[in-house]
Formats: C-alpha cells, structure tokens, sequence
C-alpha cells in the first residue's frame, strides 16, 4: 500500500495495482498540467496540478461507493476489495490524464476531431499501461477501466450497476465536481468552495431515476442543505474563479496563439505525452506574438466590456449578433470576445432526487426552493487594445439595447 498527504483529504491510500499507476507516464504527466489552466497567473496559489485532483477523485470515489454500497440493499458489494470499488476508484484516478496542456483552455485542437476523453481512452493501452495491469490487476485489465468510463457515451451499456458506477464519476453528484470544488477554492484562497463534505455523504442514496428507470445517485432529504451548499459553491467559483475576468483574457490570448500557429495536439499517444504545460511555456517564452507575450508577461488586452451575469436567450442573441460588427470595425484581432456559460445548478444530463421522509423523490430544484430561483450564469466580455477600449465601449453602448 501506498499512503501519500493530500492538503484537501488527509491521507490518501492506494493499493499495489493504484501504486504502480500511479508511477505511469500518464499519471505522472499530470503533474505538469495545472488544473485551472492559466489560473495561476490570476491566483499565486493555484498552482495545484491534475495529478492532485485524481488522487483526490480516487478517494473520493470509494468513500462515495462505501456510501451507496451500504444503503444499496445488495445491489452493491460492501466488501473493500471487491471487483466494483476496485474499478470505480480506478477509472477516478485515470479519468483526466487525456486532457491537453493548461486544462480546458484549448482541449477542442486535438487531431483528428478527438477528444481529451478519448486520448485517455488511447492512453489507458499504451504498453507501460497494460503490463502494470498484467503484474497487478488480479483479473482487471484496461479494457475494463474503458468500459466503465465508456458507459457515458451512447456506448452499450453493459448493466444498471455499470450506470450507477459512472454516475459516480461523471454524474449529478460525482467525485470530480466533489474534490475539485474544494481543491480549487484552497488554492486559490477563496471560500466559495467550501461545503460539508461528510454530510452530503452521509445522505448520497441509489436511486431509480422515476422518468427514465435508470440508477443514479440521489440524497435523503436530510441532506439537502448539503446539496444545496455545493450548487452554490459551484456557483460563487464559476463567477468569481473560473470566470474571472483576468483569466479569461488570458485564455483569449492563447487560444488566439494557438491558432497564430496552427497547434493541434497528438492524436498518437506517444508523441501526447512529450506535451505538458511546461513544454507550452516553454515556446510560449520563446515567441515573439502579441498574444504570446499577453500570457507570459501578462500584457493582455484589458476590459473595454461585459455585459450583465444572467443575459436572457433575446439579450444573449442580440450581443451575438453584434460580434460581427464590431470586429469589421475594430478588426478582428484587435476585438477579443469571451461567451461564460453555466447552469450550475443543473450538474448532470439528468436530474438529482431527493428522497423524502416518506420515500417520494422530488427533483432537486423541486425540493429546495433557493435552487428554484437560481439561474443560468451567462455573459460577454471584449477586450481591445488600451487605445481603442473606450472607443469600443461607446460603440457597444450605442449599437446594443441590452
């Protein structure tokens, strides 16, 4: 057994087969991708990685498997070493290590048209991958990792305890939105991420999803303050941390970078794996572009405007339809837009259940009349040259009602 220290969850252990996967180029790649790509720019502590997080994911996902496990009713095995908790901590600790250099800024430049989540499916056969599992997997293989991550595509899905395996790592109340909340906010110094942990744990159900039949993960009522608590969390660090207005210029200026020089990533997983953080950096310095320099020596376009936080669909529209002109005018590089949209309180494809004292389940923005009234965070920002943003800024006020 491995034990390692992890500032969010104590101790973390991991089992010979989780060790030596651990210690794979895959995972140890992670350590130099940051987890809120060019956030630590914006906060000096947000230098935490993706190798964290999955660490933490994995923890997460057998306390969350234990939780349901025990009021499963034999639907789930109880024991600690059986087949489901091994696989379903496993595909936690696997499920980012297809992600591209600084995270989500820049994920959709893949050859190929694929994936992050592919390119971890790619990952998880490379040679190094499948002969750890041939030493230590005592009857789990990749394909069986695969499988279970799979079971979120249109993909067969192999039985209902496959689903509600997913669901907890890629679900309405799953391990990666459970320990990157809380990861984030210590790091970044906030508090907008906090929320109780233990008892949203204590309240996590199986439940069949009335509309649709299938299982997914739910809570007792008892635990809907809980809940409640982590939307809003999720809420508070989407528009002050993963939305901030810093940080989105930044990303603007390397997605324009990007395109400057025609990057795309491997699709090939050998040739991904020389690609980190520290590699982009790297040429990042060593290029002469405006919007190079905008990331390294933050010289990024300020703020000329944004628009309000919840733009209903007509307002929303009527800026889009804008855009055009205003680069036409500007020019295009010279008119850098970014569109923040979330519903934070929706957090899968289908709905949370609460489960009543009297075993009726009620959706979740149902049963809590806060999440009732909370709605979707959408907005613009532009940013110009200093020279011309108040320019800019008369124009948009003058050609847009909203």
């Amino acid at each position: 057994m491995l034990s390692l220290r992890d500032p969010v969850h104590g101790f973390l252990t991991a089992d010979p087969l989780e060790a030596a996967l651990i210690n794979t180029r895959p995972l140890q790649r992670l350590r130099f991708v940051h987890q809120l790509g060019l956030s630590f720019l914006v906060f000096p502590g947000a230098e935490h990685s993706r190798f964290s997080h999955v660490l933490g994911a994995m923890h997460l996902a057998g306390r969350v498997y234990d939780a349901l496990a025990s009021r499963s009713e034999g639907l789930l095995p109880t024991d600690p070493r059986c087949r489901e908790r091994r696989l379903v901590r496993l595909a936690a600790l696997v499920h980012d290590i297809g992600h591209a250099p600084f995270s989500h800024t820049a994920e959709d430049l893949f050859e190929g048209g694929i994936d992050h989540e592919e390119m971890t499916r790619r990952l998880l056969f490379v040679d190094e991958v499948r002969e750890v599992f041939a030493r230590h997997g005592d009857g789990l293989a990749p394909e069986d990792v695969a499988a279970l991550l799979a079971q979120g595509t249109e993909a067969p899905r192999e039985s209902r305890t496959g689903r509600l395996l997913f669901q907890i790592l890629s679900g309405e109340l799953d391990v990666d939105k459970m320990d990157y909340l809380l990861r984030d906010s210590l790091f970044c110094g906030v508090r907008y991420g906090s929320y109780d942990l233990d008892r949203l744990l204590l309240t996590m159900i199986p439940v069949e999803d009335p509309e649709t039949g299938e299982l997914g993960v739910g809570v007792e009522t008892g635990g809907l303050h809980a809940l409640e608590a982590l939307v809003m969390a999720r809420y508070y660090m989407f528009t002050q941390v993963y939305f901030n207005v810093t940080g989105k210029a930044l990303e603007l200026h390397l997605n324009e970078w990007l395109e400057e020089q025609r990057w795309r990533w491997p699709g090939d997983p050998e040739a991904f794996l020389r690609h980190d953080d520290v590699t982009m950096l790297s040429a990042l310095r060593a290029s002469d572009s405006l919007h190079a320099r905008g990331v390294v020596q933050r010289e990024h376009y300020p703020l000329a405007f944004e628009t309000g936080e919840h733009l209903d669909a007509d307002e929303r529209a009527s800026f889009q339809a804008l855009i055009p002109e205003l680069k036409a005018r500007f020019g295009t590089a010279r008119v850098l837009v970014s569109h923040s949209s979330k519903d934070s309180h929706k957090l899968g494809r289908t709905r949370v259940w609460v489960r009543g004292w009297d075993g009726r389940l009620t959706p979740m923005e149902e049963a809590s009349h806060f999440l009732r009234h909370l709605g979707r965070i959408d907005s613009f920002r532009v940013y110009t040259p200093a020279e011309i943003t108040d320019t800019v800024e008369a124009a948009i006020r003058e050609l847009w009602p909203g």
